[in-house]
């Protein structure tokens, strides 16, 4: 890398924006927390896109904005807005449904994204703690994965690698990776580029990817 500082990309937001794209009409969607969660507020309600909580919910439509219900909440403990015809049940149904392949896709973050689509989102060495938690049965159970996530950490080190440094959450899980600079899917031959972010050029993105870059003649940028 030549450059110290990776240049401005999507906001969390836009990158929600550009994860929520990837969402077909009538999928059943698990997101993770953080920045996945804003994916629900960029889903039309047209698309009857339902959106499962491992902790037993199936028909939310985003974060709410009302009072604080403790009876009404996410996985994360953030409180929802259901839909109508929502369902609670039990974690083991709930699990039993991501185990079960009938999650359509789940949106998680990522910590370290390797070139072969493994999934590290769970632990950081240098800070301990953590909990691998449902993350492990969503990256497999789910049947498409999506990774929303910063192109790179806060001390500039890519997050897409060639090997995870980071324990693994799931191994060769990845379908698409989003970030602020770009997306990028992973295929049978390599991390293939598929757009890249307005006013960020496909070297750019290559220079600051610590793993090998699949990039065709033109890559367009994201339309947004």
């Amino acid at each position: 890398m030549t450059n110290a500082t990776p240049p401005a990309g999507l906001s969390r937001e836009l990158i929600a924006l550009r994860a929520a794209r990837e969402l077909e009409p009538g999928w059943v969607v698990n997101l993770g927390i953080g920045l996945p969660t804003l994916v629900a507020g960029f889903v039309e309600p047209s698309d009857n896109i339902l959106f499962q909580a491992e902790n037993g919910i199936l028909g939310y439509s985003g974060i709410s904005e009302s009072d604080f219900d403790s009876d009404l909440i996410n996985a994360g403990g953030q409180p929802v807005d259901l839909v109508p015809g929502a369902s609670f049940f039990d974690t083991a149904d709930s699990f039993a449904m991501i185990r079960g392949g009938h999650i359509d896709a789940a949106v998680l973050g990522g910590l370290q994204v390797s070139e072969q689509g493994d999934l590290a989102n769970w632990y950081v060495p240098a800070r301990g703690g953590g909990s691998v938690g449902g993350a492990m049965d969503l990256a497999v159970g789910a049947r498409k994965l999506i990774i929303a996530m910063a192109h790179v950490t806060r001390e500039g080190e890519p997050r897409i690698v060639e090997a995870c440094d980071y324990p693994l959450t799931a191994e060769r899980c990845v379908d698409v990776i989003i970030t602020d600079l770009a997306v990028i899917d992973v295929t049978e031959s390599g991390l293939m580029l598929r757009e890249r972010a307005p006013g960020i050029t496909a070297a750019a993105v290559e220079e600051w990817t610590g793993a090998a870059l699949l990039i065709p003649d033109d890559v367009p940028e994201m339309s947004l």
